[in-house]
């Protein structure tokens, strides 16, 4: 579903390099974890596979379902089924998080053709999804995720994920802030939308959201690129032994 090759992309402003040859495969119906250090490069391929500006690709490719991304912009993006869940989610003040979901789903559905959503049945998918995860009705009235907690802000996406259903979820570090009961809900969330059709990338530093979103594979990466490459027992290894022996093996 995900294919990238040897990806090279850098900050757009000053042109640093951050990912720097970046090879990656995602199958349909796979989590793929990817761990590293701080400033392996995590967050900004997150970000270069949702399309922000603020980087630049200069050499590589990526490829979605078998077509390139590099030239839809992020609405593009969004409307073919690419989700980032931020490490920390934007407040938009003044607009309410109800409305913010109707305008989400029914631009994607305007982009692919099918019709609007009426207003009971937009009701009928919130309650239901927001049922699902715990959340009360009344704070999706509410400005998107101002005064929001840490973990109130994370349900919010994860709720805009299942309403949106995507085929790719790119989630950046989205156990960042949570405290254990939190972090459950939201693993849950993301467990409940595992599907043979649906592939997932959970970007994290800890075991502990592994424990609960339990990997498929779990990549490395390091100084722009994916330096090894497993199963759910590398991460143990990682928790046990830290990043060294893995970079001092690829050195």
């Amino acid at each position: 579903m995900l294919e990238i090759r040897n990806l090279h992309a850098r900050i757009a402003e000053d042109g640093t390099e951050i990912i720097r040859g970046l090879n990656l495969t995602v199958k349909k119906g796979e989590v793929a974890a990817i761990m590293g250090p701080n400033g392996s490069g995590k967050s900004t391929l997150s970000y270069i596979l949702a399309g922000r500006e603020d980087y630049e690709v200069t050499e590589g490719d990526i490829l979605f379902d078998g077509t390139s991304i590099l030239e839809m912009d992020p609405a593009e993006r969004a409307a073919a089924g690419v989700f980032l869940a931020f490490q920390y989610p934007v407040e938009i003040p003044g607009v309410a998080t109800m409305e913010f979901l109707k305008v989400a789903m029914n631009s994607q559905r305007k982009a692919r053709g099918e019709p609007e959503l009426k207003i009971p049945d937009f009701l009928k998918r919130v309650k239901d999804a927001a049922g699902s995860l715990g959340m009360d009705m009344a704070m999706l009235k509410r400005p998107l995720n101002v005064g929001f907690s840490g973990g109130e802000k994370k349900r919010a996406e994860i709720l805009q994920m299942k309403l949106l259903e995507p085929r790719l979820c790119v989630l950046d570090e989205t156990d960042s802030g949570l405290d254990i009961d939190a972090l459950k809900v939201v693993a849950d969330g993301v467990n409940s939308l595992r599907s043979p059709d649906r592939a997932m990338v959970v970007i994290t530093h800890y075991q502990r959201l592994l424990d609960l979103i339990v990997p498929d594979t779990v990549h490395v990466l390091y100084r722009g690129q994916v330096i090894k490459s497993g199963d759910k027992s590398l991460a143990l290894q990682l928790e046990e032994q830290g990043y060294a022996g893995v970079v001092g093996e690829a050195a």
